[in-house]
């Protein structure tokens, strides 16, 4: 008895619950987190004198029999209350069922299942956290890379790389607001809601939530119970969209590079990045965009799903209540991960993409900028002026690199001819001219804030790692207050056990 009272106090002592035979982690399931409750219930009714000491030291002995009997190999790990009790009553007699005033299936297992959804959103920050470190990463590397950037499906203008990723990690930094929002909402324990209406046995609400990891309790009872566990998978289906939107644009423009005979950003041959195609020897398919980018499409569908559970029904069905939240988080968490892969299996190719720019007139907005900034040319009308070049230059196929000076002022005097208010002579110089066509030079010097210029990078990065740096201390921050909590229940259902 003596072994068995030392086995059982190691395992309420411990932070995670372990499987006391085999000397694993068992797993955090509806049954552990059951356990958990009737711990916390025991220990504060013990302390509030709502059971006797006696009581509170039997009760705390047959329910570790249970949980030390469930984290056995092959043990039974029910995961609902009117399952789980018969086991306390068999440990402990039908006297332990006091153990159950002031309390309800209904706040209990959405207890539960918002301690398991806590945990998932946790690891949805970090992974989401390593995925930017990542973007940040490869930014870093590509400051000097020129490509063009693409609107309504055609080459628009010349950016940098890093501006671009830059771009990408803004939302997703935007993404983890939204997480952490909905955890401040998620994180508030509904027990003692009991099923809607509170109870008549004074169980003590904000100590349970402290000593469950909770940051506080769900007000209201009705609330606690009916209304939010119906909201929670919309919430989590709307941060979970946001992440598949962003990632399925990046995705999208990447897989356009695998139409091109000589593409510039391509993944990392091998790895499950790419596969070869069984007949053509030439293909390369590009195996893990085509499947994170349907995997975020399936997120999509069961983000939506618990819309449509939630939709037109009363508080107090059980259609939407948390029901799908969880599928929602660990499809979200898979894509995530899948999309820092791919990070780290990009290869550019700067020198093919500047190529790519000097091949199309992405740069033809600078004349019309050049003009109206030296000159006072209108802009509407340097736009007409470097649309005419870029008609005639694609109508004799002329890249910008091999288009004359000479033709740029034949083309600009027939306008003038048009419009006496203007000189009659391009007022750009060969130089000027050569300097609007060059994508280098024009990334480099944008002239605004949140520009691809490289004094606004070097403000983007230091605002985007210390974004970072406190996304990373949020996570392992509310993830610390989980675990003291735990530990802290543990310690205090041992002392009960002694």
């Amino acid at each position: 008895m003596r072994k068995f009272l030392a086995a059982l106090l190691l395992c309420a002592a411990s932070g995670t619950a372990l499987n006391c035979a085999a000397g694993e982690a068992a797993p955090r399931d509806n049954f552990y987190w059951l356990g958990q409750i009737n711990k916390a219930t025991a220990v504060i009714n013990t302390d509030e004198g709502l059971l006797t000491k006696e009581q509170g030291h039997k009760f705390a002995m047959g329910l570790q029999r249970v949980l030390a009997q469930g984290d056995e190999p092959g043990g039974q790990r029910p995961g609902l209350v009117i399952t789980f009790e018969p086991l306390l009553i068999d440990a402990a007699g039908p006297e332990i069922t006091k153990l159950h005033a002031g309390r309800s299936s209904q706040d209990m297992l959405t207890t539960v299942s918002l301690a398991m959804q806590r945990e998932q959103a946790l690891e949805l920050a970090a992974a989401l956290n390593e995925m930017q470190r990542s973007l940040l990463k490869l930014a870093e590397k590509q400051q000097r890379t020129i490509l063009p950037n693409y609107t309504n499906g055609v080459a628009a203008q010349p950016n940098s790389f890093a501006h671009y990723l830059l771009a990408y990690n803004a939302a997703f930094d935007r993404d983890m607001q939204r997480l952490q929002a909905y955890y401040k909402r998620l994180n508030r324990s509904p027990m003692g809601a009991t099923v809607l209406n509170g109870t008549g046995w004074p169980l003590d609400r904000d100590r349970m939530a402290d000593l469950l990891g909770f940051d506080e309790i769900a007000y209201n009872t009705y609330d606690a119970g009916q209304v939010f566990p119906q909201e929670a998978p919309v919430e989590m289906g709307a941060v979970a969209s946001s992440i598949a939107i962003h990632m399925g644009s990046f995705i999208e423009e990447i897989m356009q590079q695998y139409a091109q005979p000589r593409p510039w950003i391509l993944l990392r041959e091998g790895d499950g990045n790419t596969y070869v195609s069984s007949a053509m020897p030439q293909k390369r398919n590009p195996g893990i965009l085509n499947k994170a980018r349907t995997d975020c499409s399936t997120l999509l569908g069961t983000a939506v799903g618990g819309v449509f559970r939630a939709h037109n029904i009363p508080a107090g069905m059980a259609d939407g209540r948390l029901l799908g939240t969880d599928s929602i988080t660990r499809q979200t968490i898979s894509v995530v991960k899948q999309f820092n892969k791919i990070l780290n299996a990009l290869e550019v190719n700067p020198e093919r993409a500047l190529e790519e720019l000097n091949l199309d007139w992405t740069c033809s907005q600078e004349i019309a900028d050049e003009l109206m900034r030296k000159y006072e040319v209108p802009f509407r009308t340097g736009h007409h002026f470097a649309s005419e070049i870029v008609t005639y230059a694609r109508a004799h196929n002329i890249p910008p690199s091999e288009f004359t000076y000479a033709d740029a002022c034949a083309i600009y005097q027939r306008l003038a001819q048009e419009d006496a208010a203007l000189p009659q002579k391009l007022p750009l110089t060969e130089a000027e001219f050569r300097a609007c066509l060059d994508p280098v030079a024009i990334v480099n010097n944008r002239a605004v804030k949140g520009g691809p210029q490289p004094s606004e990078l070097k403000i983007m990065f230091a605002q985007a790692d210390k974004d970072l740096a406190q996304n990373i201390n949020w996570q392992k921050q509310a993830a610390a207050k989980v675990a003291d909590a735990e530990m802290k229940l543990n310690n205090e259902f041992a002392a009960l056990l002694r």
